[in-house]
């Protein structure tokens, strides 16, 4: 999963495309059967007024063939989910049974998908890439998208056995796995997947790198041998976070032959993967055109059984009206980006569900300890006494936001439970009276987000009531960052996602930081932007709960970890988002990921 500061984005598109994949197909011709298992270019044709209106009619009224392959019905969608077609649609008034049902076979997604940058796992980082290459490639483990409580399960390796002194894992490869190609999936290909993205260094390579990997050793410390695959780590850590670590889409495995036989130079073929695929997932890669849309296609001969979802069609479809007008009408089977008042809307609307899921990004305060007054301890205790935590997430956060007070999402390896602070202006008045603190004026930059700009304005009430003056000064998401990042930014209001589903990831940006000066440049780190200096026997339990093997110590280290710091530390987790998925009410089996992982299809089904 994509990870770290969290940023939004908007995208649209301004014409539709017909993807072909044989030159003497027609792109008027709606029965036009591209092919969708070799590379292809995307044609442009266009379609205006009642033309197109009239297409679309005509797309709506084919049936899908029998022979079960690509037809008019994968056009049909491909045009029908543009917002141009919406908008002409709406203006001409299109009756109802000008829109067909999506196929039984098929999975239409409505999303916000402009931040696909691209399809390598050793490059990919946001969180509409990893829902992609998460089903295009499988890893070393896996999370069962029907019990992603379950933790890790086997995937491509079948088993693993940790040396004594704990610092090497051995990996047994399962037999009869192959990938796309059809090639077997193979030890060698498992060694050489992961020794490239530390070749590579792309930014998720650190989910790799921190167990001691380098260019220069990698080929040294991950080995293999017939069907054994073999990870030597500089330290003895948890074998819980090696293996968590494994279920990042960065440590997906390649089809090594496939890869290079495309490779460009020294790129290992990176500039090849960032359209294509080589893989061996429950699904295969139909086409991407960027900002518009992409196709995946069932793997009939997936080793843990073909998907009953033969297509998925993820559509970029930027605007929460537009998904649920699409949703409401039968033109998608899942809506993913709706805002609370649509969300409301699709509960009233028989055939519609929603589904809500808590994911892992947490909406947290920053209280930086270079400002004279925030560093003052009463002042830390006070303010989380000045969130009206239940206000909130009842009114412009409902159904986006709950409360949560700890800096592991649910359903990591030791999540607190616990909201020990509570919306008590007149509790927050006497500790601040107690502490002789009489007064005070913060001026701080917000993003211009809603959310963000309605949680400060309700902060900055709340303050003033307590006596104290918060000036909001308003700037784009990238302007606060960069000074975020250079630590000038008093109360900082933003989102923090995990990098990969262990609880090491947020541990250790929230409770360590070993060196607070401002040389150290510690950007990553959250404790470092917002100049606080984690007491070292914090740190220290931080760091040694990466190595504690057995799992049920582990998962207590980090709750005492977590019950430490929300006794004393200056970020203070506040929210954690939840997912609200529309779907049609007989798509069943549908999974946005939870806290851990990313949307799996393979599981997804259709009732009658």
């Amino acid at each position: 999963m994509g990870g770290g500061d969290v940023r939004g984005g908007v995208g649209g598109v301004k014409r539709f495309s017909v993807r072909i994949g044989k030159p003497d197909y027609r792109a008027c011709d709606p029965c036009a059967e591209p092919d969708l298992s070799r590379p292809t270019e995307w044609r442009e044709t266009k379609f205006t007024g009642l033309a197109y209106a009239s297409r679309l009619r005509h797309l709506a009224q084919h049936e899908p063939r029998v022979d079960g392959t690509n037809s008019d019905r994968e056009t049909y969608m491909k045009h029908l989910l543009t917002p141009r077609a919406i908008l002409l649609a709406s203006a001409l008034a299109i009756a109802p049974a000008a829109y067909a049902e999506t196929p039984a076979d098929t999975l239409v997604v409505a999303a916000t998908i402009d931040d696909i940058i691209t399809l390598d796992p050793a490059q990919a980082f946001e969180f509409s890439g990893i829902d992609v290459t998460i089903n295009l490639y499988d890893r070393l483990v896996d999370f069962d998208p029907m019990d992603l409580e379950a933790g890790f399960q086997p995937s491509l390796a079948e088993s693993w056995e940790v040396s004594e002194d704990g610092k090497s894992i051995t990996f047994t490869i399962r037999d009869g796995a192959t990938f796309h190609s059809g090639n077997p999936v193979r030890a060698e290909d498992a060694a050489w997947s992961l020794q490239r993205v530390v070749k590579l260094n792309k930014t998720p390579a650190f989910i790799l790198t921190q167990f001691g990997f380098t260019p220069e050793n990698v080929e040294e410390k991950i080995t293999f041998e017939g069907n054994k695959l073999t990870l030597n780590l500089d330290k003895p850590y948890a074998q819980s976070f090696v293996l968590n670590c494994l279920t990042a889409g960065v440590a997906s495995i390649l089809d090594k032959e496939a890869v290079m036989a495309n490779a460009e130079g020294e790129d290992m073929g990176n500039a090849w993967l960032s359209t294509n695929a080589a893989g061996s997932g429950a699904y295969t890669l139909g086409g991407w055109r960027a900002n518009e849309a992409v196709q995946l296609a069932a793997n009939e001969d997936y080793w843990q059984g073909a998907p009953e979802m033969k297509r998925v069609v993820i559509r970029n479809v930027a605007e929460s009206s537009a998904q649920r007008l699409l949703l409401e009408q039968g033109d998608i089977d899942v809506a993913r980006d709706l805002t609370p008042t649509d969300v409301d809307a699709v509960r009233e609307v028989d055939g519609l569900k929603i589904q809500e899921e808590p994911k892992g990004r947490i909406l947290y305060m920053g209280l930086n300890q270079k400002d004279e007054l925030l560093s003052n301890p009463a002042v830390i205790e006070a303010m989380k006494h000045l969130v009206d935590y239940e206000g909130i997430s009842d009114s412009f956060l409902k159904g986006i936001f709950v409360p949560h007070q700890s800096f592991l999402p649910k359903g990591y390896l030791g999540a607190l439970d616990e909201n020990p602070w509570t919306y008590d202006v007149e509790k927050a008045k006497q500790i601040l009276a107690d502490a002789g603190v009489e007064g005070g004026t913060i001026t701080t930059k917000i993003r211009d987000l809603r959310e963000y700009i309605d949680v400060a304005q309700t902060l900055q009430a709340s303050m003033a009531e307590a006596g104290l003056t918060l000036e909001i000064e308003q700037m784009t998401g990238a302007q606060v960052l960069d000074a975020y990042r250079a630590r000038e930014v008093p109360i900082f209001l933003g989102e923090w996602g995990p990098d990969y589903s262990d609880p090491n990831t947020n541990a250790a940006t929230f409770a360590f930081n070993p060196d607070n000066s401002d040389e150290a440049q510690a950007t990553g780190l959250l404790a470092w932007r917002n100049a606080y200096a984690v007491p070292e026997e914090m740190g220290a339990a931080t760091e040694a709960a990466t190595l504690e093997q057995d799992s049920e110590k582990r998962a207590e280290m980090y709750k005492d970890i977590q019950r430490q710091y929300q006794e004393e530390a200056p970020i203070i987790p506040l929210f954690i988002r939840v997912a609200n998925t529309g779907l049609q009410e007989n798509v069943e089996n549908w999974t946005s990921g939870g806290t851990v992982t990313n949307a799996m299809y393979r599981s997804v089904t259709k009732g009658e």
